[in-house]
């Protein structure tokens, strides 16, 4: 026979178990009776500040937690009850504690939103938020911050005014972001999924989401340490990392988003493909940025509202790094970015062709209004070494402008081909059509090593010399305006050299007539004293003017014109002594006419008889 401890305890045991069979019966009871029906709505309420309506009975668990289940949620700001819900839930999971329960009352520990719908609206300050509501634990804790905030109290102070309300944790699943306009809903975000950890209002809170946004998943993660004073518009730090495929961007810092708005921290943002964020974000600079590849900037970035400073920027274009300082500036029509980067390396083709128009109409149409729309632009660049296709620069300085209708680039100073080179692109949108500038220098340069580049190796002596261009003209692609351009050519050599090409043999074919192809005569090299050119442009034609090379053989001229469009030749020309005074002076040694095309011109003698 058991002892009498034996038998208490065993008494005692079975109390409990009863105790606890009672609890776990009255628990649903007592939820479905007192707390669902009067305190749940209540609580998202007084959290919220909205109205709260649920659509039916609430489903009450007890294992393995005490939660309740409420479906069909809807918010909706108390002064508009006709409006659209704020925030609505097909399904919202609440975790209760059993002993508030037993109380009567309802005490949140998490919470999750199963496929919510947050509807944004256009405020008439141009900017998207939800119709706020006027009241709300949440809303009046922000409230007392945003009044200790703006009688400027020391940060303690601020702290003490802090809420202590526990929050919790808050999930959501399958979530959506939409623009609500005209009674109707249009999908900004879809598929969010996140959670948010802030245990009470005065402590830190941290979050992660995750949501599709134009076809691609975009994952936001951060952490606030002080998300009330934050959300009040005081000084609080932000730590918060963004990762898409398109992008990604961090910022570690602080933050004031109130009256005096700034921000000082350390910012970084990556793109592997700038077309391919370009069309993520749906800015018409999809085209043009097409000419350039990855890109990444970091620094700390610094400013308010009207002016923004990245310090120590640091700034590689197709994973050419570059330093130097950048300013962004919110006070005019469109934002205005200026600074100075320099760069060790950089490859200057996808950056021009970022400023030039496009080889055909349609992507000109596409990239045309792109710049005046939304940027200004006055950067200086230099690099103590630069690609432009196949050509390699040296001690590079430029700049590129964007400013209202004018587009601009220009290379002030370059060395390359033991010489100099300077030129410039501008182009300027008018209400009659673009006009298009463009301008070449190169002074002192060597002639051979700038025709192999140019792949004009019989065309330019070798030798040093100077050359210009100049075109003007209306068009927003090369071939209008190449077609409709005006202007000039000039170049000078000095003593060299007319590569692939038989002086002697280009007259003894000359002599014996019957045209012949200039590839015939190619074996050879031609010493010069000198060569000039002086051509203009009109309309898709080059007219030659003057175009001479001086030898002790003879002097070599032509005059005539070279359609672009047909890229053909029609050319008169002639060789004269090398000591007539001028080549109206004495009769030629040799008449010819050059047809056929650039890439395979003819000769045809001409009888002097």
């Amino acid at each position: 026979m058991p002892s009498p401890l034996v038998r208490r305890s065993i008494w005692l045991v079975g109390m409990a178990a009863l105790a606890v069979a009672l609890i776990i019966a009255l628990v649903p009871f007592l939820a479905s009776t007192r707390i669902v029906r009067d305190r749940i709505a209540y609580e998202l309420s007084s959290w919220s500040g909205y109205r709260v309506t649920i659509g039916s009975a609430p489903e009450i668990r007890v294992w393995p937690t005490f939660s309740a289940i409420v479906t069909d949620v809807a918010m909706t700001p108390w002064d508009a009850l006709d409006h659209a819900p704020v925030i609505e839930a097909d399904r919202i999971e609440i975790k209760l504690s059993a002993l508030a329960a037993l109380r009567g009352d309802a005490v949140f520990s998490a919470a999750e939103l199963v496929r919510p719908t947050l509807r944004l609206e256009r405020m008439p300050d141009g900017r998207y938020l939800p119709e706020l509501a006027d009241g709300g634990r949440i809303a009046t804790a922000i409230h007392d911050v945003r009044e200790a905030v703006a009688a400027h109290l020391e940060s303690t102070e601020i702290e003490r005014s802090l809420s202590t309300r526990e929050l919790g944790t808050i999930s959501m699943r399958d979530g959506r972001v939409t623009q609500f306009a005209d009674g109707k809903d249009e999908e900004i975000l879809t598929g969010l999924t996140g959670k948010l950890n802030w245990p009470a209002l005065n402590k830190a809170a941290s979050f992660s989401l995750s949501a599709i946004w134009h076809g691609e998943t975009v994952n936001l993660e951060a952490s606030l340490p002080k998300p009330l004073v934050l959300l009040a518009g005081g000084e609080a730090p932000l730590t918060a990392t963004l990762t898409s495929a398109p992008a990604t961007a961090s910022f570690d810092g602080v933050v004031k988003a109130a009256e005096n708005a700034y921000v000082d921290g350390k910012m970084k943002a990556a793109a592997p493909s700038l077309k391919r964020l370009t069309e993520w974000t749906g800015t018409e600079m999809a085209s043009t940025a097409s000419a350039i590849g990855s890109v990444s900037i970091a620094g700390r970035l610094v400013g308010d509202t009207q002016r923004m400073k990245l310090e120590g920027a640091e700034v590689a274009l197709d994973k050419n790094p570059g330093t130097g300082a950048l300013d962004l500036s919110f006070s005019e029509r469109v934002p205005v970015v200026s600074g100075t980067l320099a760069f060790d390396t950089l490859d200057l083709s996808p950056i021009l062709t970022a400023f030039t128009p496009a080889t055909s109409e349609k992507a000109a149409a596409e990239i045309d209004p792109v710049f005046a729309n939304l940027i200004s632009l006055d950067l200086r660049l230099s690099a103590a070494h630069a690609l432009f296709g196949t050509v390699t620069l040296a001690d590079v300085a430029a700049t590129a402008q964007i400013k209202n209708s004018i587009v601009a680039f220009d290379i002030s100073d370059a060395s390359a081909f033991g010489g100099n080179l300077q030129a410039s692109v501008r182009f300027d949108r008018k209400p009659e059509g673009t006009q298009a500038e463009m301008r070449f220098l190169a002074s002192d340069i060597e002639g051979g090593a700038f025709g192999a580049a140019a792949g004009m190796t019989r065309l330019v002596p070798i030798g040093r010399g100077n050359i210009s261009l100049i075109l003007k003209g209306p068009g927003r692609v090369w071939e209008s305006i190449l077609e409709n351009g005006e202007g000039t050519i000039s170049a000078s050599f000095g003593p060299g050299a007319l590569p692939d090409f038989d002086l002697q043999g280009f007259q003894k074919r000359c002599d014996d007539g019957g045209f012949f192809a200039l590839d015939e005569v190619s074996k050879g090299t031609l010493p010069i004293d000198g060569a000039e050119l002086k051509a203009t442009i009109a309309h898709g034609v080059i007219r030659l003017e003057k175009a001479e090379a001086r030898s002790a053989q003879g002097r070599l001229w032509l005059t005539g014109i070279i359609p672009y469009v047909s890229r053909g030749l029609a050319l008169s020309g002639g060789i004269v002594p090398p000591d007539a005074p001028t080549m109206e002076d004495a009769p030629p040694t040799a008449s010819f006419f050059v047809g056929g095309s650039w890439k395979a011109p003819f000769i045809s003698p001409v009888n002097s008889d």
